[in-house]
């Protein structure tokens, strides 16, 4: 299906040896819709951001969910990815609002850190500073980040003739919601001046977390997340609960169509890889735990010799010196 497209660009992070410089590198990058196209050729220098993006997202999504049954390890699949990343899943309703909220992450940083040429710094904000500080340094360019970045990650659910109305409307919700975790993260951050660091006075400027924490604020919503369902209210279609005593869904909510699988087994229409062979942990009551990690099958314990450094000593001026020890410790993996 075409609306791989949206989140096509993940597959982007293995580019990351393109220069960027010259425009026939956007052909490099089968599977762009054109106006994503034509966005690389107009904005060669942002490439790098969003190749970054791309790999963050993946590496970040599998290190949030790495407690959970679905892991997020489908998303190394990219571009083929599986019907728990196509078919208007819990699981994809993630993955689209952390990939939207990663490339305008990336995009605002690049402005401050001065990789792109046609931005800089964010604007300073219009609040009054208190009176124990000023503004100043060099704020993240929230602004310019969001709009480079919607239009790379939205213009392929507006473009494309293909899939499902009600699915497209999903995807460009969460997108939306993403980008709407990641505004309202943006927060004030300072440096201190003064005296022996007394901080008698302090500079700030508005800043973004890094990208684990929006995907931490993600994953709470993925858990929280609405079933919707695509139908004419008034004059036009909208995503409404399923259920009829579900609230009104909100903008930074993450909706999704259809049931997920409980991916305890493998199943490959259902795009569950299963949990066979996964750690656990026994003494955990959470989602990681081995009863619920191995869905009740069971778990098999082993030992493993791990290498540590340990006994480790300050010498003037200005080292560590370790030693290295070994202690056995047990795991347990699903059977």
């Amino acid at each position: 299906t075409c609306i791989c497209f949206v989140i096509h660009w993940l597959s982007r992070s293995c580019q990351s040896g393109v220069a960027w410089n010259e425009s026939h590198h956007c052909r490099l990058l089968a599977g762009l819709v054109p106006d994503q196209f034509q966005l690389c050729r107009r904005n060669l220098e942002v490439m790098h951001s969003i190749v970054r993006a791309a790999r963050q997202t993946k590496s970040v999504c599998q290190k949030t969910f790495a407690d959970m049954r679905w892991n997020c390890s489908s998303i190394q699949r990219a571009p083929s990815f599986g019907p728990d990343l196509l078919k208007g899943t819990r699981e994809s309703a993630f993955v689209y609002a952390l990939a939207a909220a990663a490339v305008s992450h990336s995009i605002a940083q690049a402005c401050t850190s001065g990789e792109l040429p046609l931005c800089s710094c964010g604007s300073v904000p219009s609040e009054v500073p208190g009176p124990d500080f000023r503004w100043g340094g060099c704020g993240d360019n929230l602004r310019y980040g969001l709009q480079l970045g919607t239009a790379f990650a939205d213009s392929p659910l507006k473009s494309s003739k293909l899939g499902t109305q009600g699915l497209k409307a999903m995807n460009l919700h969460n997108n939306a919601a993403g980008r709407q975790v990641l505004s309202d993260s943006l927060d004030t951050k300072c440096k201190c001046h003064g005296v022996s660091g007394s901080c008698s006075v302090k500079t700030c400027w508005k800043g973004l977390p890094n990208l684990d924490e929006i995907a931490s604020d993600l994953k709470s919503k993925y858990l929280a997340a609405i079933r919707v369902t695509h139908r004419l209210i008034g004059p036009r279609k909208q995503l409404i609960p399923k259920e009829m005593d579900v609230r009104p869904v909100k903008e930074t909510d993450l909706v999704y169509l259809i049931n997920s699988p409980d991916y305890c087994m493998p199943n490959q229409q259902l795009g569950s890889l299963g949990t066979q062979d996964r750690q656990c942990n026994k003494t955990s009551v959470s989602s990681d735990s081995c009863n619920l990690m191995c869905c009740g099958r069971g778990y098999n314990t082993y030992t493993e010799e791990v290498v540590e450094r340990c006994h480790c000593k300050y010498h003037w001026c200005c080292y560590v010196v370790c030693k290295k020890c070994r202690r056995k410790v047990e795991r347990y993996v699903c059977k």
